[in-house]
């Protein structure tokens, strides 16, 4: 089963119109217009988006439990979970940190708020008050490591946590691995019900066009393409900063690893598509799963570093949040020394860890951020309250991007990925099927 629908016809190269990606492109282009033309009528679609979303979210749980139960019962010792453990995350912490930086450096040498000479006392405070709040909840390192413990065993894959999927999945896989053989049919059923779960990810894949539609629909009805003109220098240089990210420090982050950057990104069109169109990168994590394991990643390293990063490793939602927020500072004339910015930074480091990839979190986050940096007034958020929409599509894209590559360089590092099989992948564009385990059959 192949998710984009890429896999060769019988008689030669599949059609292009039978592909995923032209559907959710062609889907885009419609929901620009109608939210163009008909803004009333786009506003309307948004059932549309929020129900795809919605039914990918249901399956994500289910995903990665089984994902990361399985790859880590078939490692071959417990040692080898931690060793992918902690190379993910100095990898996550290495690039987190230079998104930050980045985007605190094009800040700066930009300057996009500059003359615009905002009285932060005539800003709309009650328009971001619900953001403030959402953060103020969610905020503070202990509430952070709470949140992911679940009430119960089950909970966990009913909830809405990744960090609770993930320590649930991670303790059974440990489990699992430690019982040895007696936990070998568990581990073989796991298996055989992921191939289930996979099919039904494909089939839920096929509602992307209409999930696309609605979505951009809505934002263009909505906001409207003019409510971009008011904060382009922003927008642009948010933008153009992130594609620079991507070519340039992911780009040799890829050539050193082995592949390239654009292959990669040909490869996971459908989903960075899907991705545009619905603002969240979370609609296409269980394709990314699949496509990354398909491409020569071993299935314990996709279990592993794909679900983490996506609370981790937000590369998109990191250069926004230092971006953002001496945005704002410079918009009200606010100086900030430059031990300010890096207080900035040092918080926004951890305020950013467990941000979701959904529509909206950074915002969130940055509210978090700027609430405990009392130097920025947090009512300037309402300067960019308006185009955040548009933003948060860059942010994910960014942050999907950031996590395939980051699952391909770990996978290398830890001498998980069959580079044969990543190559021929990313040269032809197509997800090569996945081996079934096999199927024990009673003797006659």
């Amino acid at each position: 089963m192949i998710i984009d629908g890429s896999g060769p016809a019988p008689a030669g190269r599949t059609p292009f119109w039978r592909h995923l990606y032209v559907w959710v492109l062609v889907a885009i282009v419609a929901g620009v217009i109608v939210g163009h033309f008909w803004p009333a009528t786009g506003e309307e679609l948004r059932p549309l988006g929020d129900g795809f979303i919605k039914l990918v979210k249901m399956i994500i749980a289910p995903v990665i439990f089984l994902t990361l139960v399985t790859g880590i019962a078939g490692m071959s010792e417990l040692k080898s979970v931690g060793r992918v453990a902690v190379k993910a995350f100095a990898y996550f912490l290495f690039f987190s940190t230079l998104a930050l930086i980045v985007g605190l450096i094009v800040a700066n040498t930009v300057q996009p708020g500059a003359g615009m000479n905002i009285d932060p006392r005539t800003l709309d405070a009650d328009a971001v008050s619900g953001y403030v709040e959402k953060a103020r909840h969610s905020g503070g390192i202990v509430k952070f490591i709470m949140s992911a413990i679940p009430t119960t065993l089950v909970s966990a894959l009913t909830g809405e946590s990744l960090l609770q999927v993930l320590l649930v999945s991670i303790l059974f896989g440990v489990a699992l691995l430690m019982v040895g053989e007696p936990g070998a049919p568990v581990r073989d059923m796991l298996e055989r019900v992921g191939l289930v779960v996979f099919k039904l990810v494909g089939i839920l894949m096929r509602a992307a066009p209409v999930g696309a539609f609605g979505a951009m629909a809505f934002t263009i009805g909505k906001y409207g393409v003019g409510s971009l003109a008011n904060l382009a220098e922003l927008l642009a240089t948010f933008y153009i900063t992130s594609l620079l990210f991507v070519v340039v420090v992911l780009g040799i982050t890829a050539k050193l690893a082995g592949f390239s950057i654009f292959k990669l990104i040909r490869y996971l069109r459908a989903e960075l598509l899907l991705v545009l169109g619905t603002s969240s990168s979370e609609s296409a994590l269980p394709s990314l799963m699949e496509k990354m394991e398909r491409a020569g990643c071993k299935k314990s390293v996709v279990g592993l570093v794909v679900p983490t990063g996506y609370s981790f490793n937000l590369d998109g939602t990191n250069i926004y949040m230092t971006l953002a927020a001496l945005f704002i500072a410079q918009a009200c004339n606010v100086h900030l020394s430059l031990g300010e910015q890096l207080a900035l930074l040092g918080v926004a480091m951890i305020s950013s860890k467990g941000a979701a990839g959904v529509t909206g979190a950074g915002f969130v986050t940055l509210a978090a951020t700027l609430s405990i940096v009392p130097s920025v007034p947090v009512a300037g958020m309402a300067l960019i309250l308006g185009i955040d929409r548009f933003m948060s599509e860059c942010r994910s894209l960014t942050n999907f991007i950031g996590n395939a590559v980051a699952t391909v360089v770990v996978a290398r590092w830890d001498n998980a990925l069959d580079r044969e099989k990543l190559r021929l992948a990313l040269d032809s564009g197509i997800a090569p099927p996945l081996a079934a385990p096999p199927i024990e059959q009673d003797p006659d």
